[in-house]
């Protein structure tokens, strides 16, 4: 896109690659004997969570990224809009785990073209837990505003 064809290939997949070869870790993890242990004792296997995964990019389409993250164990939170698109013409069927060789593929050809996921995913990552917690502070605000006028209805009855 910014004038790097070797790139063209890979617009759009960074991201679905990314989580394919996390889904892969978790399942690795997960999927041990010593998780079984674990298991047989009470312990929950923790979900990967994908988190507002809608397609921004008018190009892709609207599910692209919803039929992409379908897995056993994962949570995905979507914008309404996505959910509809998703619940209209998505295709529910698990996708995570194929591909998963071509996803690495992907990985390191942007590593190689000097694209570091690893700086692409922290960024994201402290954008997305900064949008998280300005959400949820914005939620306890509400609720306090809300509280407040409550007291103050309470105390001039």
């Amino acid at each position: 896109k910014n004038g790097r064809p070797e790139l063209k290939d890979l617009l759009g997949r960074a991201a679905i690659a990314n989580a394919k070869l996390a889904y892969r870790e978790f399942k690795n993890t997960f999927g041990q004997s010593r998780f079984a242990d674990l298991k047989k004792k009470g312990a929950n296997v923790q979900r990967p969570l994908w988190a507002s995964t809608s397609a921004k990019n008018p190009a892709y389409s609207d599910v692209m990224y919803v039929e992409s993250l379908v897995g056993e164990h994962t949570v995905n939170t979507l914008p309404e809009v996505t959910l509809n698109a998703f619940l209209d013409h998505g295709n529910p069927k698990p996708a995570l785990t194929s591909g998963v060789d071509e996803a690495a593929e992907a990985v390191q050809a942007l590593e190689k073209a000097g694209v570091s996921m690893d700086e692409i995913t922290s960024k994201l990552l402290a954008d997305g837990v900064k949008a998280f917690a300005d959400s949820f502070d914005a939620l306890l605000e509400n609720v306090d505003a809300k509280r407040m006028q409550l007291l103050v209805k309470e105390a001039s009855r």
